[in-house]
């Protein structure tokens, strides 16, 4: 039986502690567990939420609490396993406006249920036209009056017989919207802390037999010299490699932290739910048989991580390697892998199981260490987005590598990462597919689209395993480079050759190699290293030690570390071809800051430091938010769609057509009846405000209405009016003002030469060109007069696509038939920065047209980057608008023309991905 309530009003939270538990809105099945719920409450508790004592609920009470309407009483639940913790519920009393009350379980206080809680309850709230909460709270409950207050809306009190009275404006505000992040933020670092450093450790499905995957784990987990104490769990040993062994996890004494779970896929529930009754904080899951297997496997790990999740348990897997932390004070090994590398500064993230351990063996061959790593399997449960927030809050992590199959919530993914690399750089490898069994969506992009959006966020993207290496080691052992200029120190004459054509291939500025001969030995590298340093039209130096005959490699090693010991500056090198952190090259006798990272040939060393270039190139732009653009009216446009939705889906029309809707070219008459349109729907804005409730198809918004939800953002559409014969052609010219243009109407004309007459000075041109555009399609063609824009001009096309996936994304590109056939497009999120703009523009192939190059005039930048940027907030604004095509926009010397534009708009389904107050995801 379908819900009472939209979907997403259920959700799997991170609370303050990090654990989890499950919201959802309460349900007249719940009456027996609201009823014990209130029996483990304190008299302290009810005395506060009924102002009196009150031992039990009666039946009465039960049925008016758990019965609600879901629009003007809505009630949610927080549950951990099968027992309720908490509840908070709102009742409609007046216009906008809702009273606020909740409850908590004593035992569950302090963990920051009722924030959470609050956060879904006010969105629930503001979907059903509630605009502000009340709440009357005694004086003495403090930790009410806290929630209520540290939720960062506007709040205002008062005091009138003996109660204080809350009110809570809840519309989202700058601060109640960073405070819901710091929350997230916390919440799951601290998720993950606990299960990267575990006070304790069960092997469940550990065996004697050599080789096996539980043995391989325990093994690991011994010979790493774990700081705590390591459980064997079998249901018929005694002892396992020398420690004692239980029967099952609850058999053990003591606390139990992490569980690695390496049983067969049947059995893996009924150790999670075993776990659960243990306390265990978090599950490593290395069994397979799950997702990756087909439908069946997919049911059981969705099974897997709900009840996971219900219980309070956090979990990596299943079909996963495991999880290490180098950490001296931890020293946990929890993999498959006996490999795993020393100790360093490197956050490691893989997807992948299989290729994990091959990963792990790469780093370590390289003598680059790690701070921890996770290898995720199908990632069930925790990703890479939960590593994110963790890295950011570990101090002993300084670079993140990831190797990525799948994005479970890529919108919230860019935004972590957007603010994680302006301290800490990533390297991401994204794989083209996603294999069986991960819990992700399609992204519904093209890869080159991924990367746009991926180098928004500062995310630095590389093609392999091998780069992802590359750039990590240079990262995590020097500094950032100021600028593109390389100086070039060699012993060989075609090494430095290479080099320099290997820099200007990468965009980078070499400066003339100094080749100090085959048989230079320390002193000549070290001075040579020096004045490079020293130079100001240097900002990074790659050294070539390759001498015909092994000398003074020690000392040329050490002499190189010396110079540029307390430089700014980074210095790669290729020392006789080692691949990786030489033991000469380290600071010390582990890699630590100012050791110096060797590449197997210089054209690899220059690959690395161009990535590492461009990443500082965009770490030196001010992280500015998007402009205010004061003169927008987004209340007003959301009046607009939700007017326009409301007359869509009230319209008959046929089954086979159920979304069609006029899309003729905006006339001055039809613009007229939009703007009294908008008046009329003013009155149904209260109601469009749960547009939430009813998702439905997409339909094609009139082209007056496009053009009037432009205007609210400033911007406007070159007039142009469909014609039916020659003789409305003319008239139209003459309204229009010649000289006119004669195009072919409809979104595909633009993509096809051939579709318009340009400059038409008169009437006899007019008719001439109707003519030739019949003869040509057919008396049936729709055609369009438009004024002449002013030239000369540079053709461009801007769009919007609401992505499932990533939430609003702005794209843009050249309107010339062979930049359309070449797909020579950017892709930025929105909302837009001025700097986002800058880069979109920047991004193409084609952009140099654009800059007075190739003979074409430079033209109006700024104010095809203006219009981007209200595009983007258009399109932030309004989730109802699933795609917004501008096409063609003529970027020109004065400034820019819309000359076509078009809209499809739908009810949208929920919340935006990362939208909303928070959910696991």
């Amino acid at each position: 039986m379908e819900a009472p309530y939209p979907a997403h009003w259920e959700a799997d939270v991170v609370l303050a502690d990090g654990g989890t538990a499950h919201v959802r809105p309460i349900k007249p099945a719940d009456a027996d567990r609201l009823r014990a719920f209130y029996s483990r409450l304190s008299d302290e508790s009810i005395y506060f939420r009924f102002f009196g004592p009150r031992p039990r609920l009666s039946d009465k009470e039960v049925s008016w609490f758990t019965t609600v309407d879901y629009v003007d009483r809505v009630a949610l639940i927080a549950t951990i396993g099968t027992e309720m913790v908490a509840v908070i519920r709102y009742d409609k009393t007046g216009p906008g406006e809702g009273e606020v009350a909740f409850l908590v379980e004593d035992a569950h206080q302090g963990r920051g249920v009722a924030s959470v809680l609050l956060e879904h309850l006010a969105a629930t709230a503001r979907e059903r036209g509630i605009e502000r909460f009340v709440a009357d709270v005694l004086p003495a409950n403090m930790k009410m009056m806290g929630v209520l207050r540290q939720a960062g809306y506007t709040a205002e009190s008062s005091f009138a017989d003996g109660v204080v009275r809350m009110t809570l404006d809840l519309t989202p505000t700058e601060t109640s919207t960073e405070v819901t992040t710091a929350r997230e933020h916390r919440a799951e670092a601290r998720s993950i802390a606990r299960l990267l450093a575990p006070g304790s450790v069960a092997v469940i499905g550990a065996s004697r037999e050599p080789g096996g995957v539980g043995h391989t784990v325990l093994r690991n987990l011994l010979a790493a010299d774990f700081s705590g104490p390591v459980y064997p769990v079998h249901r018929e040993v005694r002892a396992m490699a020398g420690v004692r062994a239980y029967p099952s996890v609850g058999a053990i004494d003591d606390q139990v932290d992490l569980a690695v779970v390496a049983v067969p896929a049947s059995g893996v529930i009924e150790v999670v739910k075993e776990c659960a009754e243990k306390g265990v904080h978090g599950l490593v899951v290395v069994s397979s048989g799950f997702g990756e297997t087909g439908a069946e496997g997919r049911e059981r790990q969705d099974e897997l991580a709900r009840i996971a999740r219900a219980y309070g348990l956090r979990v990596v897997g299943p079909n996963c390697l495991g999880i290490a932390n180098t950490d001296p004070a931890v020293k946990l090994n929890a993999t498959l892998a006996a490999t795993v590398p020393g100790r360093g500064r490197v956050g490691f993230f893989s997807q992948s199981g299989a290729l994990g351990t091959a990963l792990l063996q790469r780093v370590a061959q390289r003598g680059m260490g790690i701070s921890s790593f996770v290898s995720a399997g199908n990632r069930a449960d925790v990703s890479g987005n939960d590593l994110l927030q963790y890295w950011e809050e570990d101090a002993s992590t300084e670079v993140i590598l990831l190797y990525l199959e799948s994005l479970g919530n890529p919108r919230k993914f860019t935004r972590l990462a957007r603010r994680l690399a302006r301290s800490k750089p990533i390297v991401v490898v994204k794989s083209g597919g996603t294999p069986a069994g991960h819990s992700a969506e399609a992204l519904g992009l093209p890869d080159s689209a991924v990367s746009s959006l991926f180098s928004q966020a500062g995310l630095i993207r590389v093609d392999d395993l091998i780069q992802l290496f590359d750039v990590g080691q240079l990262l995590a052992y020097q500094p950032l480079p100021a600028g593109p200029r390389v100086g070039l120190v060699t012993n060989s004459d075609a090494l430095g050759l290479l080099a320099a054509d290997a820099c200007v291939a990468a965009g980078l500025e070499p400066l003339p190699p100094v080749n100090l001969g085959a048989g230079a030995g320390a002193a000549a590298f070290g001075t040579a290293l020096a004045d490079r340093l020293d130079s100001p039209s240097v900002d990074a130096v790659v050294v070539i030690y390759m001498p015909p005959i092994p000398g003074e490699d020690s000392a040329v090693a050490a002499e190189l570390l010396r110079v540029s010991q307390d430089s700014a500056k980074p210095v790669l090198a290729t020392f006789q071809g080692h691949l990786g952190m030489h033991p000469d090259l380290l600071v010390g006798s582990v890699p630590s800051r100012g050791s110096i990272p060797s590449y197997a040939a210089p054209e690899e060393a220059v690959r690395a430091l161009e990535y590492v270039v461009r990443y500082a190139r965009w770490r030196a732009q001010p992280s500015l938010p998007p402009p205010e653009l004061p003169d927008i009216d987004s209340q007003r446009a959301r009046t607009l769609i939700h007017h326009a939705l409301h007359q869509a889906t009230t319209t008959t029309a046929p089954a086979d057509d159920a979304a069609s809707v006029s899309t003729a070219p905006a006339s001055a008459a039809s613009a007229s009846a939009s703007s009294a349109s908008v008046a009329s729907a003013s009155a149904s804005s209260a109601a469009a405000r749960s547009f939430f409730a009813e998702p439905g198809p997409p339909v094609e918004a009139d082209a007056a209405d496009v053009a009037e939800l432009l205007a609210c953002y400033g911007l406007s559409v070159w007039p142009a009016e469909v014609v039916r014969s020659p003789d409305e052609a003319v008239v139209a010219a003459e309204r229009l003002g010649w000289p006119v243009v004669l195009k072919v109407a409809g979104a595909e004309a633009a993509r096809r030469a051939g579709t318009v007459r340009l400059g038409l000075a008169g009437p006899d041109s007019v008719r001439h060109a109707h003519a030739e555009f019949v003869a040509q399609f057919g008396e049936d063609v729709e055609l369009a007069v438009q004024r002449m824009a002013p030239q000369p001009a540079v053709p461009t096309v801007v769009s919007v696509t609401e992505n499932p996936a990533f939430g609003p994304v702005v794209s843009f590109g050249l309107g010339e038939v062979t930049a359309r056939l070449l797909l020579d497009q950017g892709f930025r999120l929105a909302p837009l920065t001025g700097e986002d703009a800058a880069g979109l523009v920047r991004s193409v192939r084609g952009a140099p047209l654009l800059f007075g190059e190739y003979g074409y005039p430079p033209v109006a930048v700024n104010a095809l980057e203006d219009l981007l940027v209200r595009v983007g907030r258009l399109a932030n604004d309004l989730p109802e608008v699933a795609r917004l095509e501008l096409d063609q926009v003529l970027v020109g010397r004065e400034g820019v023309i819309i000359l076509g534009a078009r809209a499809t708009i739908r009810t949208p389904p929920g919340p935006r991905p990362d939208g909303g107050p928070r959910r696991l995801a």
